[in-house]
């Protein structure tokens, strides 16, 4: 649960500077944006079972996240996209 909340509260701010620049957000997009999020909080979290010391932990977080982002980027990387399911034309006289 710890997981998933860092990775929302990691996307937040990013909605919401889309949102007040009238954008779609990115997170909405093919992206890598919330796998890169959730990768950083889960490295926060086992760090935090670990009962590591939070600097190290952070900064591999951190770390993580960036290099995440900008391969994706860089390299193009992309979410596979659901396809909309085809819907009959209401005109033909398919069954």
């Amino acid at each position: 649960m710890a997981t998933v909340l860092g990775m929302v509260t990691g996307i937040g701010g990013g909605m919401v500077r889309d949102v007040l620049l009238a954008e779609i957000p990115i997170v909405l997009r093919a992206d890598l944006y919330a796998v890169a999020a959730l990768a950083a909080a889960a490295i926060v979290v086992i760090g935090h079972v670990l009962q590591l010391p939070i600097g190290p932990v952070v900064a591999a977080a951190l770390t993580t996240c960036f290099l995440l982002r900008v391969m994706a980027i860089t390299r193009g990387w992309r979410l596979p996209v659901a396809k909309a399911a085809r819907r009959p034309d209401p005109g033909s006289q398919e069954e």
